[in-house]
């Protein structure tokens, strides 16, 4: 029978304790900036442990000092309306540029699945976390406070108890930049389409509808569908507008799965999108490109808030008495594409 080699040892840090000539205990806090070493001893113990080929026990230094050393990404939005179907979409966008964040300050990402209730975030070692859009009574945020870790919103967080960092994503702007859009290709009938909740995407939104309502004197038409129905509540809820308002001539489907179902519903409606009825919606991601015709979207710079999220959460994990209340995502960007371009070419404003 052949004999395999067995797999050499890797060094530990008794190693590098005896060929740099010091403690255990020395090399322990030269690697981790701890206690006084002398900066010369410092450097030549780094200096063995890099030739050595040392690398720390990172389970026994989280244990040391009581951290986790992860951060969770947590959401009550079901994955009907955050990912869909493929679980790609708002979420796993906002959780990539996160994980990667996290991790360049050593931090790894635990994604969590939508809390609604039970024992989601109970479980699961983490020293902190970005909750994504938390609603009125929020059951991601409240198992947090619950657990006293401190967490960040994406998003404006919309509970008057909630005093939680935010980056802000614009959502009164986001609407407005996409309602003006419709006017200016001669909507002049258009109707709203957002979750049945109470997250700041649906509350700013509901109120620059209100504003441009008033301003340029539409009838409101206004339909709240349920978040986990997702595109079937997008179709259900644009039918239902086309039945009870047949003069809708444009609609604004804050969720990218709510505008899909209402393409499907205006088509089968005997009309077309866009001659007859116009369609946009909030995030530029997968579906919105990918559905036909192509929807126009905004570009929310995802990568920029998800960044600043991971900030805000690590300056409250330190300490810092200088990390700020809220951060602003940058200048959102409307990006016109043929879901409601008439007689024109697809831009980005």
């Amino acid at each position: 029978m052949a004999s395999s080699a067995s797999t050499p040892r890797p060094p530990t840090i008794a190693d590098v304790a005896r060929v740099a000539g010091v403690s255990r205990t020395t090399v322990s806090h030269a690697l981790n900036g701890l206690g006084k070493v002398d900066p010369r001893t410092r450097e030549r113990i780094k200096k063995v442990a890099a030739e050595l080929g040392y690398r720390p026990n990172l389970r026994a230094q989280r244990l040391r000092r009581g951290q986790a050393k992860a951060i969770a990404l947590a959401s009550s939005m079901p994955f009907a309306v955050a990912g869909g179907p493929s679980r790609l979409g708002f979420y796993m966008e906002v959780a990539a540029a996160a994980a990667e964040s996290a991790l360049l300050h050593d931090y790894a990402l635990v994604l969590v699945p939508p809390v609604q209730s039970g024992s989601a975030l109970y479980s699961v070692d983490i020293d902190g976390a970005i909750v994504v859009e938390p609603d009125v009574q929020d059951a991601a945020a409240a198992q947090l406070r619950e657990r006293g870790l401190p967490y960040v919103a994406l998003g404006r967080p919309v509970s008057p108890d909630e005093d939680a960092p935010y980056v802000d994503l614009h959502g009164g702007r986001v609407a407005e930049l996409l309602l003006d859009h419709l006017r200016e290709q001669g909507a002049r009938h258009p109707a709203l389409i957002v979750g049945a909740g109470s997250r700041h995407s649906t509350v700013d939104a509901l109120a620059a509808y209100e504003r441009r309502a008033a301003e340029h004197g539409w009838e409101p038409l206004v339909a709240q569908v349920p978040e986990p129905g997702g595109e079937q509540a997008g179709y259900e809820g644009c039918a239902a507008l086309l039945a009870e308002h047949p003069e809708t001539d444009a609609v604004c489907a804050l969720v990218d799965a709510f505008a899909v179902g209402a393409v499907r519903a205006i088509r089968d409606s005997g009309r077309t999108v866009p001659d007859d009825v116009m369609v946009v919606t909030r995030y530029d991601g997968l579906r919105a490109r990918t559905c036909e015709p192509p929807l126009t979207a905004v570009d929310l710079h995802l990568d920029q808030v998800a960044a600043d999220a991971v900030e805000l959460l690590l300056g409250r994990l330190r300490g810092d008495a200088g990390t700020p209340a809220t951060a602003a995502a940058p200048e959102p960007r409307l990006i016109a594409r043929a879901s409601s371009v008439r007689g024109g070419t697809a831009r980005t404003v």
